[in-house]
């Protein structure tokens, strides 16, 4: 019944997202569930589990719904206001881990924490790191806080603008230079909008998804400027960039004079703006 109804809606993974929505309404895991059916259900996990499909008949996404989502192979707690983990940006995370692996105690900027997968994440796959973020949402800073205490990392959260925060905390007191600065930042174009999934453009905030009207590309070129200010001889720039936009951010690294590569993702998609400083 609960798979039905969600295909009626047109959902493609409706099997899936029914299992997931009636097992958080149960109150277990997945692998649970077929177990849990063959004893008697109450009335009112009945209506948790209509509630939570009817939530998603209205396209609301499945992560909001249930309050969590995986990242890294670790769970996160994330909800409306900030940006849902994305699959493709843990490329971004095994990048990050290759391009330090030989580095003692690096220093690591995010510009923009959403939810905190990739600050936290990058804090306990680096042991010896220090990490610091920022976001302008007050709610996203508040949810890295909660994962990152949550999952036991060491991550310092700034609010503000966050290049100008960023910039103020490195001259204040990180005169050496980053390790890496790496990003996930708004990239959609806001004339797409129509075109985006009601999940997306319905529910996750517009702060973290679209590039300002007309300039699509800039957070990258504001992030290649940063970087040019703050990162060590030795550091490096990691950007997720939208479909279609890795030529122009490869031009863009070029010309603001650093040696640059892009890294497709599974999808052959150009996916990573990698800059590192000219020598």
């Amino acid at each position: 019944m609960a798979r039905a109804f969600l295909e009626r809606k047109g959902l493609d993974e409706a099997r899936l997202e029914a299992e997931l929505l009636c097992a958080h309404a149960l109150g277990i895991d997945r692998l649970r569930l077929f177990l849990r059916l063959e004893q008697p259900i109450e009335s009112h996990e009945v209506d948790a589990a209509r509630d939570l499909l009817v939530r998603r008949g209205r396209r609301e996404p499945v992560a909001y719904i249930t309050g969590k989502r995986e990242f890294y192979g670790r769970e996160f707690a994330v909800g409306p206001g900030v940006l849902i983990p994305r699959p493709e940006t843990e490329q971004l995370i095994d990048l990050a881990r290759e391009f330090l692996a030989d580095r003692e105690a690096p220093l690591v900027a995010e510009f923009g924490c959403g939810s905190g997968c990739i600050a936290v994440t990058l804090a306990l796959e680096l042991p010896g790191s220090h990490v610091v973020t920022c976001d302008l949402s007050t709610t996203a800073v508040a949810q890295t806080r909660l994962n990152a205490e949550r999952l036991g990392a060491d991550v310092e959260t700034l609010i503000g603008d966050g290049l100008s925060v960023l910039g103020e905390r490195l001259r204040r007191e990180a005169p050496r230079g980053l390790d890496l600065l790496v990003s996930n930042p708004p990239y959609v174009d806001p004339a797409s909008r129509p075109e985006l999934q009601p999940e997306v453009r319905d529910y996750e905030p517009e702060l973290a998804l679209y590039a300002p009207e007309g300039d699509v590309d800039h957070w990258v070129k504001q992030l290649l400027a940063a970087a040019k200010k703050w990162l060590a001889p030795r550091g490096a720039l990691l950007v997720e960039l939208g479909a279609g936009r890795g030529k122009a951010a490869l031009a863009a690294a070029e010309a603001a004079g650093f040696d640059a590569r892009l890294h497709q993702d599974l999808a052959r998609i150009d996916r990573v703006l990698e800059a590192r400083p000219r020598a």
